[in-house]
């Protein structure tokens, strides 16, 4: 159960040096290898798709996406999430994959796709992609694809390299 206190905000200024620091803080140096962020570099996360848990003005968590292609279907990167170690355990990344999710849905976007734990995320309506059929610029394990789509569209049927796109 999330403390009653808690609030989640698009506030903007936790979208600068802020978030970084988060990142740095639960990821290290190695975030910058990771596949996820080689799609990512260079362009704008969208901020109507990202959120920010705050607590007491103290930033505890986020979740930042970023507008991509994959072959025909316009949707949403999901990564990183990030939540500080302190408050892992309730809640907080569930909630802000679902705010995350939504957004991106009302968006009238077809998908969401990440790379991570199965066990994690297909409890919060994420699948696995085929293997190979989706295409990152460096390496990553195929089988931490994953998709949650919406309308007609499959996680098995997303085909393509992803390309990342400005807001």
């Amino acid at each position: 159960m999330l403390a009653p206190s808690l609030s989640f905000s698009i506030d903007t200024g936790f979208y600068d040096q802020t978030i970084g620091d988060l990142h740095a803080r639960v990821f290290g140096p190695g975030r910058f290898a990771r596949a996820a962020f080689k799609v990512r570099e260079g362009v704008a996360h969208d901020r109507q798709l990202s959120f920010a848990a705050v607590e007491g003005g103290v930033l505890i968590g986020s979740v930042i996406q970023t507008r991509i292609r994959v072959g025909d279907h316009l949707g949403s990167l999901l990564g990183p999430l990030a939540v500080l170690p302190d408050y892992e355990g309730r809640g907080i990344g569930r909630n802000l994959v679902d705010l995350a999710t939504k957004a991106t849905q009302d968006a009238g976007l077809d998908f969401v796709l990440l790379v991570g734990d199965r066990a994690y995320y297909q409890p919060l309506g994420f699948h696995p992609t085929t293997l190979q059929a989706v295409g990152f610029p460096a390496p990553v394990d195929p089988a931490r694809i994953l998709a949650c789509c919406f309308g007609d569209l499959t996680a098995r049927s997303l085909s393509g390299v992803v390309e990342a796109l400005q807001p």
